[in-house]
C-alpha cells in the first residue's frame, strides 16, 4: 500500500492480485455472478492492508508441545459499514477475515432538486467513540455521499474512521480531503476523472446495478 504523491489521506492497495481481478471487475462482459465474487475477494485482499494497525494483545496459547506467548486483536472493535446499496457487496470479503466484526449501515441518497446527500437509515453498533470504523462503497465518485457518512458517523462519536473503495475519481478525493483531511481513504485505482453523469471514467460501470443484476 503506498501512499498517492498528489493526495496526501489516498493509500492505492497496489498489488498484482488486485490490479489482475480488477481488470476483469472493469470488462463489460463480467457476468454478475463473477462481478459479486470478485467485488469480494478484492475487498479481502484490501481489507488485510485496512487493517493492519488494528490494535492486539498479548495471550498465552498452549501448543501440542509448550505454552507460548501469541497475539490476537483485542476485544470486537471493528465495524464495517456499508454504504447502500453497492457497499454491501464488499462486506462478506472483510468479513472473511475478520468474522467477528461488527456490521453497521448506512443509507443516503441524492435529492434530486438540491443535490445534496439525504440520510434515510443509520444504525451502528453502540459506544462509537471506543470503536474502529471501516466504511465501505465500492466507488468514490463526487464524494458527496462518502463525506455524508463520515459526518454521520462522527456526529454519532465516532473517532476512528477509513473510507475503503474499489475505484475513486480525482474529483472524489478532493472532496474528502476538503471535508474529512483526517480520514485515511483507501482504493484499489484512482481513475481519471468523472464525466458529465457523474460517472467515473474508465470506471466499472454502476457498481450497484452490477451487482444486483439491475443493469
Amino acid at each position: 500500500m503506498s501512499r498517492h504523491p498528489r493526495h496526501p489521506n489516498l493509500h492505492v492497495v497496489d498489488h498484482p492480485l488486485i490490479r489482475h481481478k480488477l481488470s476483469y471487475l472493469r470488462a463489460r462482459t463480467t457476468p454478475t455472478k463473477e462481478f459479486k465474487e470478485l467485488v469480494d475477494e478484492i475487498a479481502m485482499l484490501m481489507a488485510f492492508e485496512a487493517t493492519r494497525d488494528l490494535e492486539t494483545e498479548e495471550v498465552t496459547v498452549r501448543t501440542p508441545l509448550e505454552d507460548t506467548a501469541a497475539q490476537r486483536i483485542r476485544g470486537k472493535k471493528l465495524v464495517v459499514v456499508p454504504i447502500l446499496r453497492a457497499g454491501l457487496g464488499m462486506v462478506e470479503g472483510v468479513l472473511s477475515l475478520i468474522p467477528g466484526a461488527r456490521v453497521g449501515h448506512v443509507g443516503i441518497y441524492r435529492d434530486e432538486d438540491s443535490l445534496q446527500p439525504v440520510e434515510y437509515y443509520f444504525k451502528i453498533p453502540p459506544r462509537a467513540e471506543g470503536r474502529d470504523f471501516l466504511l465501505l462503497d465500492p466507488m468514490l465518485a463526487t464524494g458527496g455521499s462518502a463525506s455524508a457518512a463520515v459526518e454521520g458517523l462522527k456526529r454519532r462519536g465516532a473517532k476512528s474512521i477509513r473510507f475503503m473503495c474499489l475505484v475513486a475519481a480525482p474529483e472524489g478525493v478532493r472532496r474528502m480531503e476538503q471535508d474529512h483531511p483526517d480520514i485515511p481513504v483507501l482504493a484499489a485505482a484512482l481513475d481519471r476523472k468523472l464525466d458529465e453523469s457523474g460517472y467515473i471514467l474508465p470506471g466499472l460501470g454502476d457498481a450497484g446495478d452490477r451487482l444486483f443484476g439491475t443493469r
